[in-house]
């Protein structure tokens, strides 16, 4: 199972040549053999898995045009499944069990996919290392004693470790990128817009994304047609038409201009990353590809940015969660007296995690009278001026390229007590949120350890035909991608 990919399940369940139920079944039984290990799933839903999977094999000629055509595949614990257990990681939503599908969830099965679990990830998205989990930490299947990355960890992780060829995450700041790299897999943040966020639990409203996990380039364009498009669910859905990704990706990049933004790559950068990105550009312009230095004056200001934007959106988005329409109901404490507040005090101190109560008392905070102007307004002005200065860097390049994390994979616990630490390593990811631009990650090495590195290229809104151009490229002349973890089972 580790060695296949989605455009070979697909074509060989279409084809004949392998059952649908064969291939869930070797799924399943992969994801038993390492979940002791790994514990990236919240939910297995092996039963609806076979279900489905052998509802495909009754119909075959219903599913000969589909693209993922009995492709198992796990989803992020922040996406709706109607009957199957959602809970975003929380206490909170421990017995939540959605009432409907998200639209990707839909538009995935319509495309023939069968899903085999939900995946452990950081509580509400909230976190880079998948340690805010209120079900414990995923692991990395490179090294069991390390993060995955965050916060969809456990989906980063699933597909490192063969369980699913495609795997679904969320990105608010990186969370895909992020762990993508950590876990030595592609990683893909399409364009804010371009992919429904119905049926996604908020963070941030205005920079969650849902896009893939794959082990290769193809199959992320495969699973990002199946996805991509206007919902009329969501109103931040954008009516663009959605290409066949997969034919942008000739091999070719000759006359690519790669902008590279040297001075934002420089301090502060682990000195086997920063050799395997200098690596990944010199195999990108021996390809054809011209490097060109790009300026990005105020990308240092991304993360106070961010985790000013992203906190205020939170305590308002987070506010629904109150015990009285659905989650986790706690009476109130003894003396706290039998009114509705204390309800909700109780509630929302026991069923919410450290990292969800900091973030919605920092948003609560910035959006606070005699705070808003000085901060959250402030905060904002300065993500246009983000915006701004890729607008004019893509006058000049096709796509701009940065390690995608500053370091390799951190030990379990060796931020915990320093979350600011924790924080800096998006300082390359969450700037693309912020301008609503699209992002991949692409395995580009490893350290002399083991641990994987990853090459992040972001691209033009609504250009991630590009990105899947210059990233399929690099991938054909390298062989970082064929590298499988040395996964513990017991």
């Amino acid at each position: 199972m580790t060695e296949d990919t989605i455009a070979g399940l697909a074509g060989a369940v279409r084809t004949g040549a392998r059952t649908a139920t064969e291939i869930c079944q070797r799924a399943l039984a992969q994801l038993d053999a390492t979940e002791p290990s790994l514990h990236a799933f919240n939910t297995v839903a092996a039963d609806r898995a076979l279900a489905r999977a052998a509802a495909i094999d009754r119909h075959p000629a219903r599913w000969k045009q589909a693209p993922l055509a009995g492709v198992p595949i796990a989803l992020k614990d922040n996406l709706c499944t109607r009957g199957l257990r959602t809970t975003a990681s929380s206490r909170i939503l421990d017995t939540f069990v959605p009432p409907y599908d998200a639209t990707v969830v839909e538009r995935l099965e319509a495309a023939g996919a069968v899903v085999v679990g939900k995946t452990n990830c950081d509580e509400f998205a909230m976190g880079s290392s998948n340690e805010n989990s209120a079900y414990g930490p995923a692991r990395n299947p490179w090294a069991l004693d390390r993060t995955p990355g965050g916060s969809s960890g456990g989906s980063a992780a699933a597909g490192a470790a063969g369980i699913a060829p495609a795997a679904r995450g969320s990105d608010t700041g990186g969370s895909i990128p992020q762990p993508a790299a950590i876990c030595g897999v592609v990683g893909l943040k399409p364009t804010y817009g371009r992919v429904s966020r119905y049926g996604l639990i908020a963070f941030a409203s205005s920079l969650d994304q849902i896009g893939p996990f794959t082990r290769t380039v193809r199959d992320a364009a495969l699973v990002l047609s199946a996805i991509a498009g206007h919902d009329p669910m969501d109103a931040t859905s954008e009516a663009e038409p959605v290409p066949p990704y997969a034919d942008a990706l000739t091999g070719d990049v000759r006359g690519a201009r790669i902008g590279v933004p040297r001075g934002l790559v420089g301090a502060g950068v682990d000195r086997e990353v920063a050799q395997a990105f200098d690596e990944a550009l010199a195999s990108l312009a021996d390809r054809g590809a011209r490097l060109v230095d790009v300026e990005l004056p105020h990308a240092p200001y991304a993360i106070p940015v961010y985790y000013l934007v992203a906190t205020a959106e939170a305590s308002s988005n987070l506010a629904r969660y109150d015990g009285v329409r659905y989650g986790m109901r706690t009476p109130p404490a003894a003396g706290a007296g039998p009114d509705l507040p204390a309800m909700y005090a109780s509630t929302r101190a026991q069923g919410f995690g450290p990292e969800v109560k900091r973030r919605i008392m920092l948003g609560t905070y910035v959006l606070s009278a005699g705070y808003y102007d000085a901060y959250y307004l402030k905060a904002q002005q300065v993500r246009t001026l983000i915006l701004r200065d890729y607008d004019r860097a893509f006058e000049r390049v096709d796509a701009v390229a940065m390690p995608t994390t500053p370091t390799p994979a951190f030990r379990l616990g060796e931020h915990a007590a320093d979350p600011l630490q924790m924080y800096l390593g998006d300082v390359f990811t969450v700037s693309a949120n912020l301008a609503g631009l699209p992002a991949l990650s692409v395995p580009c090495g490893f350290t002399a350890g083991g641990l994987p590195i990853g090459l992040q290229l972001i691209g033009r809104r609504h250009d991630e035909s590009t990105l899947l151009r210059v990233a399929d490229a690099y991938e054909r002349g390298t062989a970082w991608w064929t590298h499988r973890p040395p996964i513990a089972t017991r």
